[in-house]
């Protein structure tokens, strides 16, 4: 991971050489955040870290606080109307935005994580996939002035209906869903296809040795090598679990006819057993 500062210039954090960033990224993604240390989770660790450094992905954070000018590096102030907490202030967002453009190019699109946001899904996380450049704004306090929002931010995005201390953490859920999208990100080409939401159906059941455990067995079709009837159960197994816990999921998808037969017979085998 790289931390910008207010010279445009980058230091690499996190034990990770320059050269393992090279100009060639499928995507580049800039982050304006009070914490960038936080960042380091998605630099050093899992599908992201093997993304940095492969190229596919190259992250630099940009630090409001370095474009302070005061003393005592001011990066927020009291809401004006009164009120509890504290507002971010525009002009050190706004300066670290600068350089991050500069980075990212200015067709970058800028998105703000924020409560107020739409609420990420996969549909949304494939289009970002498609992008060449991001800018992600983690806010903190109560937010950025409203001013900031309505000149810069193209986007924004919530990662669900809960208070969270800033937009760090949203900041990486994004950035690690996006990447898992990256050609050559997973370590398997199926990967990213099979996993839950991506055909808007809950994943199925997974299973690895041993066979048995506590008298529970891994279910016989499993182990029966045919592929078809293994494809068959798998849907069917997504299908009952989306219908049994995300049924709305299912009120947007249009099923096909082997779907509706499959669904059919899980909600008659369950209610059966």
């Amino acid at each position: 991971m790289r931390v910008g500062n207010r010279h445009g210039r980058w230091r690499d954090e996190g034990g990770m050489g320059r050269g393992l960033l090279n100009a060639m990224a499928s995507l580049r993604i800039e982050v304006i955040s009070l914490f960038p240390e936080m960042f380091s989770a998605i630099s050093e660790y899992g599908i992201t870290s093997r993304a940095v450094k492969q190229g596919l992905l190259q992250l630099t954070c940009w630090n409001p606080r370095d474009y302070t000018t005061d003393r005592h590096h001011t990066v927020d102030d009291r809401p004006f109307g009164g009120g509890p907490g504290m507002v971010m202030k525009i002009k050190p967002l706004e300066d670290a935005l600068v350089q991050a453009r500069q980075a990212a190019g200015d067709a970058a699109k800028v998105i703000y994580l924020s409560p107020q946001g739409r609420q990420l899904n996969q549909a949304a996380v494939r289009e970002l996939a498609q992008e060449e450049a991001i800018i992600l704004i983690a806010g903190r306090y109560e937010g950025i002035d409203e001013r900031f929002i309505e000149a810069h931010v193209d986007e924004e995005w919530s990662i669900g209906d809960y208070v969270l201390s800033g937009g760090e953490l949203p900041a990486m859920v994004l950035i690690d869903a996006v990447t898992r999208l990256l050609p050559g990100a997973l370590g398997h080409v199926d990967s990213a296809e099979e996993d839950s939401f991506t055909d808007g159906l809950l994943d199925c059941p997974h299973y690895t040795r041993p066979e048995v455990y506590a008298d529970q067995r891994v279910p016989d079709v499993l182990l029966s090598g045919n592929h078809a009837h293994i494809r068959r159960w798998r849907l069917q197994q997504s299908l009952g679990r989306t219908y049994e816990r995300r049924a709305d999921l299912l009120e947007s998808r249009s099923l096909s006819g082997e779907e509706k037969k499959l669904l059919a017979e899980y909600i008659r085998e369950r209610d059966d057993s």
